[in-house]
């Protein structure tokens, strides 16, 4: 079940938001006039929400590159690194 707040509850009760932010690592949704308007989250939770979002980027796009031919065997693809390395 979300947890939702009215706005008002970000100044008179910043302290225990973000200490349900930090200790459950889930959002707190903000409303304004009623309606949704922000989620809140502490940074960790921010940061481990973009790690997936990127992660699941690279995993598309190689699935993409492999769709389109844009693949080579793994021996041929280290090879090519250790030469660059070597340079």
């Amino acid at each position: 079940m979300p947890t939702i707040r009215p706005s008002a509850d970000l100044r008179n009760n910043y302290n225990e938001i973000s200490s349900f932010c930090h200790e459950y690592s889930e959002p707190v949704f903000i409303t304004k006039n009623g309606k949704g308007d922000l989620a809140v989250l502490s940074i960790e939770a921010y940061e481990r929400l973009c790690g997936k979002y990127e992660l699941y980027r690279l995993i598309d796009e190689g699935l993409e590159d492999e769709k389109a031919g844009r693949v080579q065997p793994f021996r041929e693809a280290m090879t090519e690194i250790r030469k660059e390395l070597r340079k």
